[in-house]
């Protein structure tokens, strides 16, 4: 398919009237078509993988498409200054989310959850613990990833802006609930955020260790 035959599909399958509904959820509506999410999944499907198409995509500005160039991109084909400019744009938490799995299956993913855990961008710096929680959830990585992550999920946690802390806080459940060696750590980092009493941490540490800590998660863990 080609940038105009997938917006044109973007365009048919939308409905405006559900923008209302993405924004009482905190999804930015201004450059939204509203598409349903398995609609874009089957469009993606239709148009395949190609990265030029999905930079042409991400390049209209348009909210479902850069959702649309998440699914057909080609991870093997990202350079880190491509991913650097697409993470720079992002400013809608499901697009971010969307993203971090394109990312997280790319060569540069370690490089980028380090510099991106540091960004000033909101939706820059959710990008890097979105991946970290996808990382935590199919990745084939070893428990020294994660323990590695963990003190940059609480250095992290101080930052009160809702994108931000939902990511942190997503990053450290997925990371406890790996295995039993980790659940351990991630409670551990979550007794620890919840030391330092800041506003922000004590919503992800309180918000982690009651899943956590829940009797199914224990038992599914076998602990």
């Amino acid at each position: 398919m080609t940038p105009e035959e997938v917006l044109a599909a973007l365009r048919d399958a939308a409905d405006p009237a559900r923008r209302q509904g993405m924004a009482r959820v905190g999804i930015r509506v201004e450059d939204a078509l509203g598409v349903p999410v398995p609609a874009i999944r089957r469009i993606a499907r239709r148009a395949g993988h190609d990265q030029a198409l999905a930079e042409a995509l991400w390049a209209s500005g348009v909210h479902e498409a850069r959702m649309t160039a998440a699914l057909v991109a080609e991870p093997a084909r990202f350079a880190f200054v491509r991913m650097q400019a697409w993470a720079r744009d992002l400013d809608s938490w499901d697009v971010c989310d969307m993203v971090a799995d394109t990312f997280a299956a790319t060569a540069h993913v370690d490089r980028a959850i380090a510099r991106w855990a540091r960004a000033r961008h909101g939706f820059t710096k959710r990008c890097a613990f979105s991946i970290i929680a996808r990382l935590a959830v199919h990745a084939d990585r070893p428990d020294a990833d994660f323990l590695g992550w963990l003190p940059v999920i609480a250095a992290a946690s101080d930052d009160d802006r809702n994108e931000v802390r939902k990511g942190v806080n997503w990053a450290l459940r997925q990371i406890g609930k790996r295995d039993p060696a980790l659940h351990a750590a991630a409670i551990a980092t979550a007794e620890e955020i919840l030391a330092t009493g800041t506003r922000s941490g004590r919503w992800i540490a309180r918000d982690a260790l009651r899943e956590l800590r829940d009797p199914a998660t224990v038992g599914r863990l076998g602990r």
